[in-house]
This record gives structure tokens, sequence and C-alpha cells, in this order.
């Protein structure tokens, strides 16, 4: 039956709507003459085929993306098996798709162990995890969840420039240590209109950009290349070093990118400015910053990411002047749920021919 009805020339195909575990069918789309055990059939169908398909999880990253992905799909956790090879080669040939994030993605040899593979959907903005031009090569789509995170990112910078020159965390201790009682706690530093350099002008650079000005904050930036913008441009990140109080980084991390805030960048930013790294934890020189702060060479550093997280450098512990995150920048529940939904979306959408939302590949 469902046959005859495909060859009537004047019935257009339906639409379905994958954003239900259910698969249920587009309720917007007009009245077509199936009748409902048609419909139903077809429902479970679509469901049915969507949960025979393979997806690997890399790690724990969202409890509700791994619920949603296990009832949507057939799903495998990585990070569960003892014996990594021997699983890849037992379900090599039934992984259809990777999701990952910024602590594990999909590198070269995991490409390669997995034929089947079509799509690698990042549960992050980042794709350093990624080996795209191993995916570019085997015609491995890559998506990423861009734009939702972009707030929460840029709020979080602009939380740790006033942390780092209000000295919040030092003043919420020196409260809870009862040492209020016996003093005033010292004077700080100012944050509206101190000049704010950011590397990288990409969605959250500019984010951060537009929440600083509103601190009458002037701002100047490095880039691959000018930007369409009245922001002040530099063309070396040394060079906006000299120029700013605050610099950010939040640029993508790449080969050319990596320790691009070296010990040069340091010294010109200077024993009264202040760093601010939400991008990646390698686009520091993480040796050169313990000794730039140590030595008092560099005024602060408020930092969410690590070189090699989640260790962190125990000779920072102890500085007032350095504001330490767990990597949270888009760790609200809001956003996390929306990139969960954006992972989700992607697969779905991918797995019924449809337009990717997110393509980075």
């Amino acid at each position: 039956m469902l046959a005859t009805i495909a060859r009537r020339p004047h019935l257009s195909r339906p639409s379905f709507s994958f954003t239900h575990p259910l698969h249920c069918i587009n309720q917007s789309i007009p009245p077509l003459p199936f009748s409902p055990q048609i419909l139903n059939h077809l429902r479970c169908t679509l469901a049915a085929r969507m949960e025979a398909i393979g997806v690997l999880m890399m790690c724990p990253m969202n409890n509700y993306l791994e619920e949603e992905l296990n009832k949507r799909f057939n799903l495998f956790r990585y990070w569960k098996q003892p014996r990594p090879s021997e699983f890849l080669t037992q379900h090599a040939q039934s992984i259809r798709a990777v999701v990952g994030n910024a602590t594990a993605g999909a590198d070269a040899k995991l490409i390669e162990a997995l034929p089947k593979l079509e799509i690698v959907s990042s549960f992050s903005v980042g794709l350093d995890k990624i080996d795209l031009t191993k995916c570019k090569e085997k015609g491995i789509r890559v998506t990423n969840t861009p734009d939702v995170l972009t707030d929460d990112v840029a709020d979080l910078a602009i939380g740790l420039m006033l942390a780092v020159l209000r000295r919040i965390c030092e003043c919420d201790k020196y409260v809870r240590r009862g040492e209020w009682k016996f003093g005033d706690f010292k004077l700080t530093s100012k944050f509206s209109g101190k000049r704010v350099g950011i590397i990288g002008l990409g969605r959250i650079g500019l984010a951060v950009a537009k929440r600083a000005e509103a601190f009458d904050c002037p701002i100047s930036y490095y880039s691959r290349s000018q930007k369409n913008t009245n922001y002040k441009y530099y063309g070396s990140v040394v060079e906006l070093a000299s120029n700013c109080d605050i610099l950010v980084v939040a640029c993508a991390l790449t080969p050319e990118t990596t320790h691009i805030v070296n010990r040069e960048v340091m010294d010109a930013l200077g024993p009264s400015g202040v760093l601010i790294n939400i991008g990646r934890g390698p686009h520091v020189d993480e040796p050169e910053l313990v000794s730039a702060l140590v030595e008092g060479r560099l005024g602060g550093a408020g930092l969410d990411v690590f070189e090699k997280e989640p260790e962190v450098p125990e000779q920072l512990f102890g500085l007032e002047n350095v504001v330490l995150l767990p990597h949270v920048g888009s760790g609200t529940v809001e956003t996390r749920k929306d990139m969960a939904d954006l992972v989700l979306r992607n697969l779905e959408a991918h797995f019924a021919n449809k337009p990717l939302l997110t393509p980075v590949v």
C-alpha cells in the first residue's frame, strides 16, 4: 500500500519533525490521505531506523545529552570500555556517528578505526580535538555548537576581569576568615575605563567587546585579518599587549595560535596588566605565565582553561592576583541544554538526509 501511495504523482512527500524522541510527524503539514495506521507505521519505521544507528559518545559530558542519545540511537559509551581497541574492532561496522567535546573528539586513529563513520558532532564550539583534515578526506561531516554558548563565555570573561581587578575572591575569603573585624580590605583596581585588547574578534571576542564597552573600556584587537569594525586593529599580539591593560584570549586553537601568548607578550602587557583566557589552555605558554606572575612581571590573570586540564600549576594556588576556574565558560544549565539539543538536531538532520544546522565540514 505504501508503494502505491508513493507512485501517486499528485501527492507531495510528507515532511517529518525529529525534535521529539518518538520522531512524531510535524503537525504543521497539510492533511494527507494517509490512514492513522499508515502514519503510525511510518512513525515507527523512522524511530526504529534512528534507534539502530550506532553513536559513540567519547566521554561523560552532559546527563541530558547522554539520556537523549540513549533514547534516540544505539548509544555506545567509549569511556566505559575496559579494552577500547577491542571494542572498536567489535563495533566498527555499526558506529556511524561520534559525539565529542572540548576534551575528547575524533583523532585520525579513531576515524580510521570506524569505516562506517559519517558524522562527528561536537558538544563544544572548539574543534581542536577533531582531525578536520582526515574528516574532509573521508567525507565525514562535522558539526559544533556555536552561538548558543557565546553569551555565557563572554559574561564569564567580564566576571574574570572584575574578579581579578577588584580581588573579589580574596575579599570573600577576608570576610569568611573574620579579618574584616580588624580592618578594612586593601584597595583594589578599577575596571571601568580600562583598555581591553582581544585576541580573536569572532563571535565570542565580539561579545566580550560589546560588554566591555558598557564599562567605557576602549577596545582594540588582533585577528588574522582586519575586521569591519571601529575597534582599533593591531597587526601583532605584542603590539596589542603593549597598548592595553587587559588582554583577552578568545581565538580558536590552531597550530598557529598555540602559545600565541608567550613571554614576549606577557612582558609587553607588563606588571600592571591582566591576562584573561577563556579560549583554550594551550593558547598560553603556561610555564612562562607562572614565572611572570610569581616574579611580578605580570599584574594578574583570570583563567578558565589550562594546558593539561584538569591539572593546574600548583604555583598559582597561593597567588591572590589570580582567579582559577575549572573550564566552566559555557557551564550553565540553560546553555548546556541548548548545546545538547543542537548536537541531537544535527545528528537527526544528518540521518534524515536534511541540511545540518551548524556544519563545519
